[in-house]
């Protein structure tokens, strides 16, 4: 078997410190202790192609003002187009209807031809580029063609309302607009052509909406756009030749990402070029181990940061694998039809796919040829006990799973897998390199077992830039680091283990304090989704008598009923596997559970309902119209 890239590393740090690294702690330790050597490192390593300059990191006891490289100037999409020839750079599957794959010069040319056309559009660096998008070529490459001129990109997936895109968009004043004129989604041909009749001109910075076919009606619904042309006609003009980079700082925003907006309006999270390529190369080559050759997949919609994430694994030379439709069309079997069929080296999904493929009859490992699996991710949520159990019984026995989890906040994780270390169940293996993670109690006091806050206390290259349309970056400072001065606060619930892993139990602002005790709610729903009958739960913290109840709602499997009897197993279940603290006071029914477009269930969205308070962005939902199954229970007055 070949040696992992993670062991390779470890000999070049030893090599290159004259330290003797015994472990991967040690390894761990050198690298927060000497951040300027590690990322030297890893630039080094990985191959970066730009002029590093000078100086490593300055001010790097400052965050945020911590600068890594300040001197060097590199390009993102030339990082990441670096290969050539005829094997695939791009598979795609469109659900059960659309096949097509690109090879390394097809996406030249493509991207060559797309540069071509911003520029012509009136692109120059620093404009926004936005995309309502599946998870297609056309996306990638011209998020590639964005970046080859240093303009900033960013995206959403089509499923979105109108509100929701403007929402987001409407902040950024794009120049280009890219949109699909449809998708499919679980057997059904979505058209968006009115969506986009209501956005584009609410959009008034735009000097072209470019709409690319999918469904095929793109040519149609163009010319009804003011700016609109189709893809086809944007790119005519222009042949392909060589793509032009332009040299941009390390620091220079390639992306622009949004916070969920379930309570408010979406910040604006703005990424650096050389961060994000630094961070992504060391979590998708050191970490997960994908190089070369590699056929990398993540279910995932443009609208989640794992999209971005993704794109960067063409820098380590992989190919990369898309799938744009439900999970589960025709019968759940298509992710490991596409698995199989390409060969594929590592599938990334949601605890929730992971999760509903457990309650369901399906057995991956009895129906496909997984061979060439060698890595399973998970992220979104935090995956239960169970979940790690299915995956080595029920997709495949000789794998590394690995938890991840992190946030559009560093467009990447905090903690995640780490190669050659035992796999614990229900637990994430450890921190990323580079990364000083921590959990604090709420004075500030570092925890070595218990729950708390997760914190990093030392600045690293993926932090945000700031946040658009934040001169004094008071929002920025707010988000982040108003908790605890000069530490990042990410704002989930987190222990350690005594294997140096960590726990998730969910969102801190989400987090129950009945009688005054924290109580993460994944903790909850790791004993109550065991429960045959419950397919999923979510659980708030309600204002009752002075103090805070715990009210769980369930959304049951067809033909369960809530009645006292599952009630109590629910209890006990609760009692039992996590504390008495944790039993609810109220157990309620519900058809449908919201959740944001990446499926995240939103506690707090749910939380506001039920107190009777406005919750302001409802198009960041996937289903809003589940918040109004919450409105005026009378159980709960």
């Amino acid at each position: 078997m070949a040696v992992h890239p993670m062991t390779h590393f470890r000999a070049a740090a030893a090599e290159w410190t004259g330290l003797p690294f015994p472990d991967h702690e040690a390894l761990h330790q050198w690298s927060i202790d000497d951040r300027a050597a590690f990322w030297d490192l890893v630039w080094d390593f990985c191959g970066i192609v730009g002029e590093k300059g000078e100086r490593l990191l300055v001010d790097g006891d400052r965050m945020p003002g911590a600068q890594f490289f300040p001197d060097a100037t590199l390009n993102f999409a030339e990082n990441l187009l670096r290969k050539s020839g005829d094997a695939d750079a791009l598979v795609f599957w469109g659900e059960d209807r659309v096949k097509r794959r690109l090879s390394w010069d097809e996406l030249h040319a493509l991207v060559s031809r797309l540069q071509q056309a911003l520029l012509d559009a009136g692109v120059t660096a620093g404009d926004r580029v936005a995309a309502m998008m599946p998870n297609m070529p056309e996306t990638v490459a011209a998020m590639l063609a964005t970046a080859s001129i240093g303009a900033i990109w960013s995206s959403c997936s089509p499923d979105f309302g109108p509100r929701g895109v403007l929402d987001r968009f409407g902040q950024i004043e794009p120049t280009v607009f890219l949109a699909c004129d449809g998708y499919y989604y679980a057997g059904k041909t979505i058209d968006i052509a009115a969506k986009l009749a209501e956005i584009v001109p609410s959009l008034p910075s735009l000097r072209a909406a470019v709409i690319v076919s999918y469904i095929g009606t793109a040519s149609a619904v163009a010319p009804t756009l003011a700016h609109g042309v189709a893809l086809e006609d944007f790119l005519a003009p222009f042949q392909a030749r060589e793509v032009q980079y332009a040299a941009t700082p390390f620091a220079h925003p390639l992306y622009i990402m949004f916070s969920s907006g379930t309570t408010g309006v979406p910040k604006c999270i703005v990424h650096s070029a050389g961060g994000t390529l630094l961070q992504h190369v060391k979590e998708i080559h050191l970490h997960s181990g994908v190089g070369e050759g590699d056929r990398l997949f993540y279910f995932t919609t443009c609208g989640w940061m794992m999209w971005n994430w993704l794109a960067s694994g063409l820098a380590v030379g992989a190919t990369l694998l898309l799938y744009d439709g439900s999970p589960f069309h025709p019968d759940g079997n298509i992710l490991f039809d596409f698995a199989d069929a390409e060969r594929m080296t590592f599938f990334g999904t949601s605890a929730k796919f992971i999760d509903a493929l457990h309650k369901s009859s399906l057995r991956p490992i009895e129906t496909h040829d997984l061979a060439t699996l060698q890595m399973m991710a998970s992220t979104g949520s935090p995956l239960a006990p169970e979940s790690f159990s299915f995956v080595y019984d029920g997709i495949k026995r000789d794998i590394h799973l690995a938890s991840i989890s992190g946030g559009t906040d560093i467009v990447s994780c905090f903690v995640l897998g780490i190669p050659g270390k035992p796999v614990w169940k229900g637990e994430i293996q450890g921190p990323g390199l580079g990364l000083a993670v921590d959990v604090w109690d709420e004075d500030g006091t570092p925890l070595a077992s218990g729950k708390g806050e997760l914190v990093c206390r030392k600045a690293f290259p993926s932090m945000p830039i700031g946040f658009w349309n934040d001169p004094d970056g008071s929002r920025y400072h707010a988000a982040y680091f108003d908790r605890f001065d000069n530490v990042w606060c990410h704002g989930d619930f987190a222990e350690w283990t005594v294997h140096g892993g960590l726990i998730i139990h969910g969102r801190s602002d989400a987090t129950l304090n009945p009688g005054g005790v924290r109580i993460g709610t994944a903790e909850i729903y790791n004993q109550v989704e065991q429960i045959p009958e419950v397919l999923e739960a979510l659980a708030i913290g309600q204002d009752w008598d002075n103090d805070v109840r715990v009210v769980l709602f369930v959304r049951l499997r067809q033909g369960a009923e809530l009645d006292d009897g599952l009630r109590k197993t629910i209890r006990d279940r609760i009692r039992i596997g996590a504390s008495p603290r944790h039993v609810p006071a109220k157990i309620l029914a519900v058809a449908d559970i919201p959740r944001t477009k990446s499926g995240k269930i939103v506690e707090l969205a749910v939380r506001e309902i039920v107190h009777g308070r406005p919750v302001k962005n409802q198009e960041a939902l996937a289903n809003p119209e589940a918040l109004a199954l919450f409105r005026d229970l009378p159980e709960l007055a």
